[in-house]
């Protein structure tokens, strides 16, 4: 029996099994068989030479962004809109087969956009190239999941299961659960608040479904079996995701306001050029990136080539600001001047732990450079040893 079979039986198991308090623990084991079997079904197979054909794309810019969603919702066209890159376009389903890039300039900013090939339901157990397409977008910074605002809401649950089962997790924080494997002690389980989905019998068993008989686990908030089982695992990848819903000239307006009033949600029309400037900058808010300009000693700030910094490339702190400059300028600084939101007033005196804004005005102040030794007489250094014990005795004076 090969794994997509063992998964498809577990999950009947699952659906079958009544949900109560007698069960949970059943439960438990069968969603850990399922994240095993999962993780195994995403790795290389055995004596493979390489991971196979996939997109290769060059990461170019100061962000990533990808398109995902079913074939002939629009994804192509609304590349050609934001970036004027042409990706073929058509009436028939999987008219791109390959990814195609594009950058989008904004904000003084180049963002790369992906148009992927679109994704069916079982794209996680390879349908379709799907995986190919899942491992793209693991790598962006942002996910756009393109929908059809004509269709049926169940397009949305499709793909965010689809996503979900290859590791990524929309729109989600990491739990807050700390989980460490230890030689010997056997399992330490603790938690700083009462928990409601899981107990410490449960925590076991779904431990020594991985074999994991020594461990310290300690639940720092109300987490689920699936939270848990996420910690384990250890290989999720945490993503922001914007849903963006296209071809709203063919719906009614009081469908449009219900799209448009759900969360993390952004209604669009290609065909119409309609709300293309708002997709813009939801995208700009959602990727957090921080342009900081650099100012010389006596001159004018530089307000044309921005330095641009964000959280999730790096972080956004003076130190992070000195070391996409040079990594060696961080050991020469002695303070910096900010000037921006971040500063309480104009200059601040800032050090390298100090957080940046969007448009902040960085000047650094590097440290002297020591003069080596002095003049004369008062130099500070001789080229003789240092130690006394060190010195070469003079021959004895011949009487």
């Amino acid at each position: 029996m090969g794994i997509i079979e063992r998964i498809k039986e577990i999950e009947a198991e699952m659906a079958r099994t009544q949900k109560n308090k007698a069960t949970e623990y059943h439960l438990g084991q069968l969603k850990a068989k399922i994240a095993k079997l999962r993780t195994q079904l995403l790795e290389p197979p055995k004596g493979s030479s390489g991971g196979g054909e996939g997109f290769e794309v060059t990461k170019y810019g100061h962000g990533r962004v990808a398109l995902i969603g079913f074939p002939s919702v629009g994804k192509s066209t609304l590349l050609t809109m934001l970036t004027g890159t042409q990706s073929e376009a058509a009436s028939y389903e999987f008219t791109t087969l390959t990814c195609i890039p594009g950058i989008i300039h904004y904000n003084d900013t180049k963002i790369q956009l992906l148009d992927l090939p679109g994704i069916i339901e079982g794209a996680s157990e390879g349908k379709g190239r799907g995986r190919q397409v899942i491992a793209v977008s693991k790598s962006s910074d942002l996910v756009l999941m393109v929908l059809d605002a004509s269709k049926s809401e169940g397009h949305r649950q499709i793909l965010t299961r689809e996503l979900e089962a290859v590791g990524l997790r929309l729109n989600k924080r990491p739990p807050q659960i700390y989980f460490k494997k230890k030689k010997t002690g056997g399992i330490s389980f603790n938690s700083t608040l009462p928990l409601t989905h899981v107990d410490e019998k449960l925590c076991y068993q779904i431990l020594h479904e991985y074999k994991i008989h020594n461990a310290e686990v300690l639940f720092r908030e109300d987490a689920t079996v699936d939270d848990l089982i996420d910690v384990i695992e250890g290989n999720r990848k945490y993503m922001k995701c914007v849903y963006v819903y296209n071809k709203i000239d063919v719906v009614g307006i009081d469908d449009v306001d219900k799209l448009a009033r759900q969360p993390n949600s952004v209604v669009i029309s290609c065909n119409l050029k309609l709300n293309l400037d708002r997709l813009l900058s939801r995208m700009w808010e959602e990727m957090g990136l921080v342009r900081v300009y650099t100012k010389p000693q006596g001159q004018q700030p530089d307000f044309s080539d921005p330095v641009v910094l964000s959280a999730d490339r790096g972080g956004c702190t003076v130190e992070d600001f000195c070391n996409h400059i040079h990594r060696s300028l961080v050991k020469d600084v002695k303070y910096v001047l900010v000037w921006g939101t971040s500063a309480r007033h104009y200059p601040q005196h800032c050090g390298l732990g100090h957080v940046l804004n969007d448009e902040d005005v960085v000047q650094i102040v590097k440290k002297k450079e020591k003069e080596e030794g002095g003049r004369g007489r008062f130099k500070s250094h001789t080229t003789g040893p240092a130690r006394i014990s060190d010195r070469e005795k003079k021959a004895p004076l011949k009487t």
